[in-house]
């Protein structure tokens, strides 16, 4: 069996943490005024006596000496009662959400994701505003260090190639964790105000600065408007959001080097080269269709269509215009960009550039080796060869991401829904995207017009995409289970 306790203990700890934070909604709202405060008081008293509760429960664990199994069991369950959680104040609040719509929101705060069933965000209290950014800001950096910490030492899809130098033993996994987390969450806080100075200098309130600064850097999405960034009208609203949301898809670790002086890896790195790569490329296509279709021309054509392919790509999901109003070339190409996302180690969902590039070169050997059967043609990464068990990994990735996502998407058609937002809704959960496509779920509109069993599987497709789907799938195995 496993022993609950060290999962018990953290999982406690993280919660206590979780409901502090409850405080700061609390303090927004009690300086502006709004009896809500007494909301997040309470949800925060909960939050915190559970969280103790568990830590009393579980110190007596060896939480230095995490194993594998452990550690598959206490990030799935993080996310899980994390949201649980996180959703009280959406239903004590006097948004009134049921437990449903609350947990749906909860989730897609802290996935990252952006989704949202809530609207006329510009007259609902400060506080709830600030506490959906902060699920973002809270879920993001939880996020970056499951990539760098957890996942490659798990060998999840391939992120075994970005295992850590300092040591590759399973039972150190938490104090690894924790190293990291030091020098990123530096790293995240200085992107984070730098981002709220910029907003504030193109315009914003302070209020919405720190809101979408939070939204932006964690690549979440949530705005304090309904009509997202296009609330503001503002060219340099949208610079400011293009700059940080591409900044967010970067991966963190790169950023401690930077901040060492090293500057060269940012340079370097092929993920990051690749991922830029592909904005270029879909901002031009973007670009003409623009021009083609007489929607837009010169540097508008081009700030609509760089905003659109970064939001879609970094899995942000802010939004300025319905681009789904600019005819089905434009609604295939943002389609495309949806399963894509960003780099490993960022804020950003998706697939990933690092799966997609290897997943390319296996299909490049495979060609050569039609042509020339005798030849040895590796598999490369960044200008290395790559070996066979991360290409067999990553390959299987794709192919349960893909089942993952038409496994949805076919239940949501069942459920009466056209295909197009069965499609869509499907991976901009699974991709932790936010909005989708169509009439439904496009940018214009949000969630709530789903019925609960369809917001239920969203909430299961958001969980499973951001922990990587085999964190979560493996708990269904009985041998899981079984010492």
């Amino acid at each position: 069996m496993i022993d609950l306790r060290p999962i018990a203990a953290v999982l406690g700890v993280l919660l206590a943490i979780l409901g502090t934070t409850m405080m700061i909604p609390a303090l927004v709202d009690l300086i502006a005024g709004r009896g809500d405060y007494l909301v997040y008081v309470g949800a925060a008293a909960v939050t915190v006596f559970v969280g103790l509760s568990l830590w009393l429960a579980g110190r007596s664990g060896e939480v230095e000496k995490l194993d594998r199994r452990q550690a598959f069991l206490l990030t799935a369950a993080t996310w899980v009662v994390a949201s649980a959680f996180a959703a009280i104040p959406f239903m004590w609040s006097e948004a009134h959400l049921s437990f449903t719509d609350a947990y749906f929101e909860a989730m897609s705060g802290l996935t990252t994701t952006g989704a949202t069933v809530l609207d006329h965000l510009d007259t609902r209290p400060p506080g709830l505003l600030i506490w959906r950014a902060f699920l973002h800001w809270y879920g993001g950096i939880g996020i970056i260090v499951l990539a760098i910490a957890f996942l490659p030492m798990l060998q999840i899809g391939g992120m075994q190639l970005f295992r850590a130098e300092s040591s590759d033993k399973s039972e150190k996994l938490l104090p690894r964790a924790a190293q990291m987390a030091k020098g990123i969450l530096g790293s995240y806080l200085i992107l984070t105000l730098a981002c709220t100075v910029a907003y504030k200098l193109a315009g914003m309130s302070a209020f919405d600065a720190v809101a979408h600064a939070m939204s932006t850097i964690s690549t979440g999405g949530f705005s304090t408007h309904d009509a997202s960034i296009g609330y503001f009208h503002s060219a340099a609203v949208d610079y400011v959001a293009i700059v940080f949301m591409i900044a967010g898809s970067l991966p963190f670790v790169l950023y401690v080097r930077v901040l060492a002086g090293d500057f060269s890896r940012l340079v370097a790195n092929a993920e990051v080269r690749i991922f830029l790569g592909i904005v270029v490329v879909f901002t031009l296509l973007s670009m003409v269709e623009l021009v083609r279709a007489d929607i837009a021309g010169g540097e508008t054509a081009l700030r609509y269509a760089l905003f659109n392919v970064v939001s879609i790509l970094s899995t942000c999901g802010f939004v300025t215009v319905d681009f789904t109003r600019w005819g089905p070339p434009t609604d295939t190409l943002y389609f495309l960009l949806l399963f894509i996302g960003g780099c490993t180690g960022s804020t950003t969902g998706g697939l990933k550039v690092f799966r997609l590039a290897i997943a390319g070169s296996a299909l490049v050997q495979h060609l050569k080796r039609i042509v020339y059967p005798r030849g040895v043609f590796p598999v490369r990464y960044g200008g290395a060869p790559i070996p066979d068990e991360v290409v067999s990994s990553v390959l299987s990735f794709i192919f349960l991401y893909l089942a993952c996502f038409g496994a949805i998407a076919i239940a949501i058609n069942m459920a009466g829904f056209d295909l197009t937002t069965a499609l869509s809704a499907s991976i901009t959960a699974v991709a932790n995207v936010g909005p989708g496509i169509g009439e439904v779920v496009g940018p214009a509109v949000n969630f709530a017009a789903l019925p609960d069993g369809v917001v239920w599987l969203l909430s299961g497709g958001m969980l499973l995409g951001r922990l990587e789907l085999f964190t979560v799938l493996v708990l269904l195995l009985p041998r899981f289970w079984i010492k």
